[in-house]
C-alpha cells in the first residue's frame, strides 16, 4: 500500500463529522459542507494532505447542473470525487446567485461525502424533498415528450462523449420516447 493511500485511509477512518445542523421544518439533523471541512482540516494537516474543491456548470436537458470535484493530494499523488446538483432558477426567495450557491454547496457536500466515505443514506437530508419533486422530475413534468426529445438531442450533440450521453438520456427518458425517437437517438452513439 502506498504512503498516499495510507494517509487517505487514516483520514477516512479518523474523520467524525457530526450532524450539527437542524432542520426544524423537517425535524431532522444533518451535516453541511462546513461541518465536514471543519472536522477534516486538522486530519489533513496531521497527514500532510491538501484538499481542493472546484465547481463546473453544464446544462443537461434544459437544467443547469453544478458538478463539484473534491481532490485530495500529497503533492505527488491525488484522488478526486465528483458529485452533481441541479440548479432551481425559480426557487422562491432566492436570486440566481443564491440558487447557484445553494446547489454548489450541496454538490460539494456530496463530493466530500464520497471522498471521505461519509454515509448519508440514513440522513433525512439525503432523501427529503420537502414535498417537492426533484429538479429532473420537474423537467419531465413541465416538458412534453417532444420538448424532452428535442432537449435530449441538443444535449447529445453538445456532449463531448456522445455514446455516454445517449446512454444517460435513454436511461433517464427512454420510456417517454417513441420507438422512432429512440432509434434516432441511438444513431448518435
Amino acid at each position: 500500500m502506498s504512503n498516499f493511500i495510507s494517509k487517505v485511509t487514516a483520514v477516512q477512518q479518523a474523520l467524525k463529522a457530526p450532524k450539527s445542523q437542524y432542520n426544524s421544518f423537517g425535524k431532522y439533523s444533518y451535516r453541511n459542507q462546513e461541518d465536514i471541512l471543519e472536522a477534516v482540516k486538522p486530519l489533513l494537516a496531521a497527514n500532510g494532505l491538501v484538499l481542493t474543491i472546484s465547481d463546473s456548470v453544464e446544462e443537461l436537458v434544459g437544467v443547469a447542473i453544478i458538478t463539484a470535484t473534491a481532490t485530495l493530494t500529497d503533492g505527488d499523488e491525488s484522488v478526486s470525487v465528483t458529485a452533481q446538483a441541479g440548479v432551481d432558477l425559480n426557487r422562491k426567495g432566492m436570486d440566481i446567485a443564491q440558487s447557484f450557491g445553494a446547489s454548489s454547496s450541496y454538490a460539494r457536500k456530496y463530493a466530500l461525502n464520497g471522498l471521505f466515505l461519509i454515509d448519508d443514506t440514513k440522513d433525512a437530508d439525503a432523501t427529503n424533498t420537502h414535498g417537492k419533486p426533484a429538479p429532473a422530475e420537474k423537467v419531465a413534468a413541465k416538458s412534453s415528450p417532444e420538448d424532452t426529445f428535442s432537449q435530449a438531442v441538443e444535449y447529445i450533440k453538445q456532449s463531448s462523449n456522445a455514446a455516454t450521453a445517449v446512454g444517460l438520456v435513454l436511461n433517464k427518458y427512454g420510456s417517454t420516447f417513441s420507438d422512432k425517437q429512440i432509434a434516432a437517438i441511438k444513431k448518435f452513439a
